[in-house]
């Protein structure tokens, strides 16, 4: 029953947030503000969900930084996303081994 619970409040929050924009805004936006704001919501919440993620992930901080540090350098310099994965992971398990 309480798994039931989460399953509909959790469908409840997300139906809201694809809802409210429907419902309040019906013309066109022209503010320039609130459609770089609307465009950079969903960037914003998948970084706050992920960065925690990435640093509690391997319970040893070295390890995440290095992990990180990794898939910035090879995102920066514009490798493929499965080469900035496996780099990323394999440098996280290097350095854990070690540190």
């Amino acid at each position: 029953m309480e798994l039931f619970l989460y399953i509909v409040v959790m469908a409840l929050v997300t139906y809201l947030i694809r809802m409210i924009p429907f419902a309040f805004f019906n013309k066109k936006i022209k503010s320039r503000f609130l459609k770089s704001l609307l465009y950079y919501i969903p960037y914003a919440v998948l970084s706050a969900m992920t960065i925690p993620a990435i640093f509690y992930s391997t319970g040893n901080m070295i390890s995440a930084v290095a992990g990180t540090v990794a898939a910035v350098l090879l995102a920066y310099f514009g490798a493929p996303l499965i080469v900035v994965a496996l780099a990323a992971a394999f440098s996280a398990f290097i350095t854990g081994l070690f540190f």
